[in-house]
């Protein structure tokens, strides 16, 4: 398992155009052979801040991903969105199984 995780920052004044842009990239990318997790959040408060977190079957899928035509075009539609800072880490995963919240966390489920 191979997980990426990145940041880009857009210009403030430019936020909405790059939410829409992912919003296209998380849906498209979601569809693909060997993804087992694609987001783009927001960070709170800092409008034009996005964090993103990927998980991959492999490094062969990760490698279609980076070929696929909706990666191309997020590319090109968020470089015109005056990008300020990009990058990301690889992490190899070596097992991948849910998280069981401890029991005094469980109660937040479903609260007030």
């Amino acid at each position: 398992m191979i997980v990426i995780a990145g940041w880009i920052q857009v210009d403030p004044a430019r936020h909405a155009e790059a939410v829409t842009a992912a919003q296209a990239m998380m849906e498209s990318s979601r569809q693909e052979a060997g993804c087992h997790a694609y987001h783009i959040t927001q960070e709170l408060g800092r409008p034009g801040s996005f964090r993103i977190f990927e998980a991959w079957r492999s490094q062969p899928a990760l490698d279609a991903h980076f070929t696929a035509q909706h990666l191309k075009d997020f590319e090109q539609r968020i470089t015109k969105l005056g990008v300020r800072s990009l990058g990301a880490d690889l992490i190899e995963v070596a097992s991948w199984k849910p998280f069981e919240l401890p029991p005094h966390l469980q109660g937040a489920v479903g609260g007030p």
